[in-house]
């Protein structure tokens, strides 16, 4: 029997969450990757809050014009990390939802990092 991208996913999402929880002294910075468009937030699990988010979908209304790409993903990242220190989160828990810890989410993790956050 061969599962799909999607279970496939699904069930490594599952395994990931098992273990992974945002508390408020360090939070869970999930990703998010669609085909058009990357998305990152910060939770508080303990509430269910989204403290800050971004994605390229919000940066390219702010002007830019993003592909979906490296590039992109890396500035979405860098945007949340600037976000969340203006709201005094300097630790997060990386959350990459399933995905392969690879290319865009990969990049987009870089970039949160560069931006100042640690996990």
């Amino acid at each position: 029997m061969k599962l799909t991208k999607e279970e496939a996913r699904s069930r490594r999402k599952k395994r990931i969450r098992k273990k992974i929880s945002g508390t408020p002294e360090r939070p869970r910075l999930v990703v998010f990757r669609s085909n058009c468009h990357m998305y990152a937030q910060v939770v508080d699990d303990t509430t269910g809050n989204t403290l800050v988010s971004s994605s390229t979908l919000a940066l390219a209304k702010g002007g830019e014009a993003l592909k979906m790409d490296k590039e992109s993903a890396a500035k979405v990242g860098k945007d949340v990390a600037a976000k969340a220190k203006e709201k005094n989160i300097l630790k997060v828990v990386f959350d990459r939802n399933g995905y392969l810890y690879h290319g865009r989410v990969k990049a987009l993790a870089d970039g949160a990092r560069e931006g100042g956050l640690q996990f």
